[in-house]
């Protein structure tokens, strides 16, 4: 301690000592923001994927589909026709 520092009753100021866990809650934060960053760009390459994939409608399909739905349509006016004599 100095003269004047005994004279006034005045202590030296310590800095406080270094908190040992700093450097882990940095590390802790930085893969939570690594983690973060990994699953928004996995999300965003999942959907730019099924964008991507997505396929015209086909003619031929929707014409299948057409033929399907009218033979349905037709089965089921021949199950009402067999129900009332």
């Amino acid at each position: 301690m100095s003269q004047a520092q005994a004279t006034n009753g005045v202590s030296p100021v310590e800095p406080p000592p270094p908190d040992e866990r700093d450097g882990e809650g940095n590390l802790t934060k930085t893969l939570v923001w690594i983690g973060i960053a990994g699953l928004s760009a996995a999300l965003a390459f999942s959907v730019l994927r099924a964008l991507l994939n997505r396929q015209p409608v086909d003619p031929t399909s929707r014409r299948i589909q057409q033929l399907i739905d009218e033979a349905n349509q037709l089965l089921r006016t021949l199950d009402e026709q067999k129900s009332n004599p």
